[in-house]
């Protein structure tokens, strides 16, 4: 149903491998948002190939925190890397929702941090991820549950704005 891809850091002295235009995302970028579209850090195309970072397709990839904050999400709007702090979702969408998995980051993280393991920090790796069961309605209903949620995100989101411009 969904491809995991793990991220990887290109050497960060070799100044060549910076400050490109492929958007790299570390954790402390993910959580706040629903969507993400623009990383504070970018790398180079160079980064890219001497690096085992990979770039993500937009619109099919759920970046997934899987250290120092176990089990943040969003969707991938813009085509994009991360650092090894992830272990994001790729999603065939002929099988898969994007949606409908994003509104079960819940279940995910439960199972992420219930296999965690590590001394100094705890971290999911993509072995662990692959043996997490999620039971799936057909791709019609999993697109009208998804389009739910997203309604609802957005109703909450709007609301939330409201309340912090009346203060």
């Amino acid at each position: 149903m969904a491809e995991i891809i793990g991220g990887g850091t290109p050497d960060t002295n070799n100044a060549d491998y910076w400050n490109g235009d492929i958007d790299w995302y570390s954790p402390t970028e993910i959580g706040e948002e629903i969507y993400v579209s623009g990383s504070r850090k970018k790398i180079s195309q160079l980064g890219l190939e001497k690096s085992s970072a990979k770039l993500l397709p937009k619109n099919k990839t759920i970046l997934f925190t899987s250290r120092a904050s176990i089990g943040e999400m969003a969707i991938l709007l813009k085509s994009a890397t991360t650092n090894q702090g992830f272990q994001s979702f790729v999603i065939d969408e002929k099988k898969l929702d994007i949606y409908f998995l994003y509104s079960l980051g819940f279940k995910i993280k439960a199972f992420a941090l219930k296999n965690a393991t590590g001394s100094t920090f705890l971290e999911i790796s993509k072995k662990q991820l692959e043996k997490i069961e999620i039971y799936l309605p057909t791709l019609p209903e999993q697109e009208k549950i998804g389009t739910f949620f997203r309604q609802l995100d957005t109703l909450i989101t709007l609301h939330k704005r409201e309340v912090l411009e009346k203060r």
